[in-house]
């Protein structure tokens, strides 16, 4: 009774985030308020007490949310950005590893050399969800928003290798730089081979045996797709491979399979719907999990820090201050370091002004925010050593890492308003011109397909079925000349007014079906199953119209 009172507290937790955000006037990013409200589920009557462990949260939480975001991101994006995502993701988490692993031994003399590194490592990764949460929609350009995704999603696989192998060095007091970078280069191979293999598998096996008709319940496959991540990772974890990767990988192999395939349309929708919801409930259980353990790990420290002295409570803060700080100067140097080589080879092409300036690098930078991954990776260091001797500095290192989380947050949500404010972005998405292509190029190829269809069944038709079947054609027909006219360059101002126009009048005339079938149901002329068929068909052609609305805006 107690775990199912925890989950509901948690998912209550949730739902009321998303409700403070909308009601309250100042934007408040939404992880900031999961994370308050989890702060505040410590008090001693509410405390849900839950204990946090690693092993239990990477398993859980971590394998559908990689997924969904490798099933999401844009592939061409990611391919195209390939080199600077794999430089920030493997080599800025390599040299933040050795560079501020060095610096924390040395300001915290306490912590020992391989827990430094182990530190270092839980800090390289990146969370692009609490950064798409805190920036707002479009609000970072395109092209370096799809960097930062794609470097969160390598980040992670990179960090938490560099952990195991710090953490190996820590209880054994030996390190092979060679046996961890071919070490690295298996675990990394062999984590994104099995996510695509099992992407691959299911998708196969769903075309045979479950994509047969739009007839079918669409339930068993997408409970199939929910599957997929937690078994890529616990395979790949199991065969000692990166989980994170493989998670990644079948998501990304998904993207591509399922749209092969082309499954029934309930499916998809169905899908869609199931996904969204599982994200926005996973985010934000690991942002409430995150508050939750922050009054204990930080507030505890610094409550006992202050009834020693004051001077400890400050020097604590301080050094959450100054790894903050050698995390930003690391990330700001090689982001630089980077932009100056893509600047002399640009110049070498002719090319001016075509690498992005000193406001870009500064975004990077601050946008280089840390979540719960870090958390995990830094509770999970083992208590002892080998010989049973507590393990030096783990209290201090879990301290560090739980105040750089907060800090960077805390940053981010300042200083990202401040340096995106007056940045230039194009009033045209980014993809507009694409997006209208492949409308008209699919509108013409409705076209072609519904007149090959008239041509083959009107064969053998007498006159009157003839003429019957050419109005029907013309019906079809014209809706998509309608469209390809709505996307027409050179259309006159009338129809962008008529076309405003019909959409106002086709939204009306759905508000009054609703009304209809709601009368009917109350009247008890029609069912509450057929009201909620007829609502879901009218609510579908309300999403698609809205849809193609926002896509010509």
């Amino acid at each position: 009774m107690e775990i199912l009172l925890t989950v509901l507290i948690l998912l209550l937790a949730v739902a009321l985030s998303g409700v403070i955000v909308r009601l309250v006037r100042v934007k408040l990013p939404l992880p900031l308020v999961q994370i308050g409200i989890g702060a505040l589920l410590t008090f001693p009557r509410v405390n849900p007490h839950v204990t946090f462990d690693p092993d239990i949260f990477m398993a859980l939480f971590i394998p559908p949310l990689l997924f969904a975001d490798g099933w999401r991101i844009p592939k061409r994006e990611f391919f195209l950005q390939r080199r600077a995502i794999l430089m920030l993701a493997l080599g800025l988490v390599l040299i933040t590893v050795v560079a501020v692993g060095y610096f924390a031994h040395w300001l915290v003399p306490q912590i020992s050399l391989p827990v430094a590194f182990a530190l270092a490592a839980v800090l390289s990764p990146t969370d692009a969800v609490a950064l798409s949460a805190i920036a707002g929609k479009d609000r970072i350009p395109a092209q370096l928003m799809h960097i930062l995704e794609g470097e969160a999603l390598m980040n992670d696989a990179s960090g938490l290798v560099a952990l195991k192998f710090a953490i190996a060095a820590a209880l054994t007091g030996y390190f092979s730089l060679r046996a961890a970078a071919l070490s690295f280069v298996l675990i990394a191979a062999g984590g994104l081979a099995i996510g695509a293999a099992i992407g691959w598998l299911f998708s196969f096996v769903s075309a045979k045996f479950l994509n047969t008709t739009d007839e079918g319940d669409p339930a068993p496959g997408v409970v199939l797709t929910l599957l997929i991540p937690f078994a890529a990772y616990l395979l790949a974890e199991h065969l000692e491979c990166s989980g994170v990767l493989a998670a990644v990988a079948a998501g990304m192999m998904m993207n591509y399979t399922s749209a092969a395939h082309m499954g029934p349309v309930s499916e998809r929708i169905r899908a869609t719907s199931t996904w969204t919801m599982i994200e926005f409930v996973f985010n934000g259980m690991v942002f409430t999990l995150l508050g939750l353990q922050f009054p204990g790990i930080l507030g505890k420290a610094l409550l006992d820090a202050h009834q020693t002295s004051n001077v400890e409570m400050l020097r604590l803060i301080g050094y959450i201050a100054a790894v903050l700080a050698a995390l930003y100067a690391m990330r700001f140097a090689w982001v630089w370091v980077l932009r100056w080589f893509a600047s002399r080879g640009a110049a070498r092409h002719g090319l001016v002004n075509a690498v992005p300036g000193l406001r870009t690098v500064a975004i990077t930078t601050v946008a280089g925010v840390r979540g719960a991954v870090t958390l995990a990776g830094v509770l999970s260091l083992p208590v002892v050593l080998a010989d049973g001797s507590p393990l030096p500095g783990r209290a201090t290192a879990i301290f560090i890492a739980t105040g750089v989380i907060l800090a960077s947050l805390l940053v981010a949500i300042v200083g990202l308003p401040l340096l995106l404010r007056g940045a230039r972005r194009g009033r045209v998405p980014p993809h507009a011109a694409e997006e209208r292509a492949a409308r008209i190029q699919a509108a013409q190829s409705a076209i072609r397909a519904v007149d090959a269809l008239y041509d083959e069944t009107t064969r053998g038709m007498d006159e009157s079925e003839a003429a019957y079947a050419a109005d029907t054609t013309a019906r079809v027909m014209d809706l998509y000349r309608r469209r390809l006219a709505t996307l027409d360059k050179d259309r006159s101002p009338h129809a962008g007014r008529a076309e405003t126009l019909e959409l106002q009048m086709r939204l009306a005339a759905m508000r009054a079906e609703r009304a209809t079938l709601l009368a009917l149901r109350n009247q008890q002329k029609i069912n509450d199953e057929t009201m909620a068929k007829l609502m879901r068909e009218v609510d579908l052609t309300e999403t698609a119209l809205k849809s193609r609305a926002r896509g010509r805006a």
